[in-house]
């Protein structure tokens, strides 16, 4: 039904390198990678979403080149991202049939979309949800199936779901299956992208595994066992039993001394922050985690692992279920943190902030910037505090211009001077300007999430420069990062977490890389990792 011919995709790097690879009708075909593997760049060249830079594909024997996802969802190719498409402001209704709403002379038939939409929800299970409901008023586990019942329900011949029950429940998951099973059943050719394992041994017919942007080999049904699959996503050094093909390369080595942030562990010092069992059900569950001062802490995962969202219970953006705080910050540091120091997780980010504690956000555009506003006002208003002169101090003060200045120089921000709008700096300059906002603010513990994801290199050696000295100044860093090599770089330990749950813990200055990544499957599978690492 669908083929891929050494398709490629050159960015910065080449996140997918010369992949040929077969969809056949009637089967569900699993694609399977750790993070940064190709998967999703691989699947938005086949979805019109991404041009190949080279390599061709062809669609049910016909040569297959979309300009756009408008021209591959009309050829007959539908993909369910994970970052769901749907309008929130829009109706379950208005959402299910955007593309083709019924209407007379241009005016909606409303009576007869609300008709078609409860048929739809029926056929797939779906009762419960008012077809007449706004969208922003569902969880997000009825978002997702709402989207894929959306997409199945469309005449189509190949449709790409990638982490489609991430967000679900186990009854959510099991009706899903059922669907899956029925669209095979007509023929569709489904591509399916999941770090669940147990349920790629359950639903796939075939299996094809990709690492650093190359095609590992594909296997049929029951040829790999889970430790096998984990095996092919990391070590490569070995074809393990089955007859699929299987290119190999050596197993990558941790970085050396000399190309880390900093070589030196952290000896003999008591942490500043801890937190106790932190969960927010079902992406964060019971995690306990501690950082030093001087010490940057590496958290890895797999995307959907929850990682971004404990930094966010951390901080306050999201609010906890459970879950306590020790901070110990100045002289008393050196000692063991006591039972009676445990504070409730913030609420707020306001009351993070006020107890030393700040975030990066993944987000800069969203969650770090007031980007109609002014580089100087941006890095001002992080000493707001609620009264009035703060609150006019951004707008008049000859301080905060100075002092914008200062961090304009030292960390290089691009600008034409500091009264420059933000949304009209490069991404690395915003990311410059979220740094000097909390190094204004001067906190104890620094929360990076995805700190150099869309910046340049010399932007990303800056962040590292200001990682560096926040570390001797006797800062703690938390770093989230989908970029393990940037992680085994930065970090003095690693922490990993697998689907909610923090796994383990590894300590540097000198890390296995494969033993890492293992980990970050354990939340998904049924066993253990142990027979892998041995």
């Amino acid at each position: 039904m669908l083929k891929t011919h050494e398709l490629t995709k050159d960015y910065a790097t080449r996140a997918v390198d010369s992949v040929s690879l077969e969809f056949q009708q009637g089967e569900i075909h699993a694609l399977l990678g750790a993070n940064g593997a190709g998967k999703s760049t691989l699947c938005k060249m086949i979805a019109g979403l991404v041009r190949p830079s080279r390599g061709s594909l062809s669609l049910d024997g016909c040569n297959y080149s979309p300009r756009d996802k408008k021209e591959a969802e009309r050829l007959g190719v539908q993909i369910v991202q994970q970052e769901l498409n749907l309008v929130p402001t829009l109706s379950v209704a208005e959402n299910l049939f955007l593309s083709h709403l019924p209407n007379r002379w241009g005016v909606l038939k409303r009576q007869s979309l609300l008709t078609l939409a409860r048929q739809l929800l029926r056929n797939f299970g779906l009762r419960a949800i008012d077809p007449g409901v706004c969208v922003s008023e569902l969880g997000i586990g009825e978002r997702q199936m709402l989207e894929i019942a959306a997409n199945l329900s469309r005449d189509c011949c190949v449709i790409i779901l990638d982490e489609p029950t991430a967000a679900l429940s186990l009854s959510e998951t099991e009706l899903l299956m059922q669907h899956l099973q029925g669209a095979k059943a007509r023929g569709l050719s489904i591509l399916y992208i999941s770090h669940r394992l147990d349920e790629v041994e359950q639903i796939a017919d075939r299996i094809s595994i990709l690492r650093d942007g190359k095609h590992v080999g594909t296997w049929t049904k029951n040829q790999l066992s889970q430790s096998e699959m984990v095996s092919l996503m990391t070590y490569g050094a070995e074809r393990p039993k089955g007859t699929g093909s299987f290119v190999g390369d050596s197993d990558s080595k941790p970085p050396n001394d000399a190309e880390r942030l900093d070589p030196n562990p952290v000896v003999n010092a008591a942490p500043m922050l801890v937190v106790h069992r932190v969960s927010r059900r079902p992406r964060v569950q019971n995690v306990t985690l501690e950082v030093s001062a001087g010490e940057i802490l590496g958290i890895a995962g797999l995307v959907g692992s929850g990682r971004t969202e404990l930094l966010r219970l951390i901080f306050g953006a999201d609010v906890a279920d459970q879950g306590e705080m020790e901070i110990r910050y100045g002289e008393g540091a050196a000692n063991s943190i006591s039972r009676h120091g445990r504070l409730p997780l913030p609420r707020t980010p306001a009351q993070a902030v006020e107890r030393g504690i700040v975030m990066i956000s993944e987000d800069r555009k969203s969650d770090g910037l007031w980007l109609s506003q002014s580089i100087a006002s941006n890095i001002a208003w992080s000493k707001f505090r609620g009264n009035l002169s703060d609150l006019l101090r951004p707008f008049w003060s000859r301080r905060a211009s100075s002092e914008a200045e200062g961090f304009r120089r030292s960390l290089g921000i691009r600008c034409e001077d500091t009264q420059q709008a933000c949304h009209a700096l490069s991404g690395g300059n915003q990311q410059k300007v979220v740094l000097a906002k909390w190094l204004h603010r001067d906190g104890k513990v620094f929360l990076f999430d995805e700190p150099t994801r869309g910046i340049d290199a010399a932007a990303r050696e800056m962040v590292y420069q200001v990682m560096r000295e926040l570390c001797q100044r006797g800062k703690g860093l938390v770093v989230v990062s989908s970029d393990l090599e940037e992680l085994l770089k930065v970090s003095h330990r690693i922490g990993v977490m697998s689907n909610g749950r923090w796994v383990k813990r590894f300590d540097g200055p000198r890390f296995h890389r494969e033993a890492i990544v293992a980990a970050m499957f354990e939340g998904y599978q049924r066993h253990g990792i142990e027979e892998v690492l041995q």
